[in-house]
């Protein structure tokens, strides 16, 4: 994974529309589109090497190519309430597209803290090196479905 550019950045906040109306005064997000209790379920996703099973509210929109992601956790402890706990609201992550998931985690010298697959197939991983001021960075495999809704909320910026 070399010089790859982020194609998201995203916030966790406990206020979805009072970040929604700062990002799109400091970054001109034109409509954000909102997924209302997302489910990560046990089945296919882990947080901390264990089982998670936990509900987060999503806001997506775009700043020219780049999406910007909004994430406001419900129930269950996640990669995201942690933050929140420790740092309060703010920037979470930056996310890189891979092909490969495990190909793009092997060799990299970093904490894999959650890990998992969203409703459509959207693969995830957060890796972490805190000690190098590197909260999370996401690894993310999109398949064409997620794509296409991706590109839909893109195409409503314009």
């Amino acid at each position: 994974m070399l010089a790859q550019t982020p194609v998201q950045i995203a916030w966790v906040t406990r206020d979805l529309d009072a970040t929604e109306r700062s990002l799109t005064s400091l970054l001109g997000a034109r409509k954000w589109v909102r997924m209302p209790g997302v489910h990560f379920g046990p089945d296919t996703c882990t947080y901390r090497g264990e089982p998670a099973d936990f509900v987060a509210d999503i806001s997506l929109s775009y700043a020219g190519a780049t999406q910007l992601e909004l994430i406001a956790p419900g129930a269950g402890a996640s990669v995201y309430t942690e933050f929140l706990e420790r740092c309060g609201p703010g920037l979470h992550h930056v996310c890189v597209e891979v092909d490969d998931v495990d190909a793009a985690l092997s060799g990299r010298d970093a904490d894999v803290v959650a890990r998992g697959v969203m409703p459509g197939g959207m693969e995830f991983a957060y890796v972490s090196a805190p000690q190098a001021g590197v909260p999370y960075i996401e690894l993310a495999y999109i398949p064409d479905e997620i794509r296409s809704f991706f590109d839909h909320i893109k195409r409503e910026q314009q």
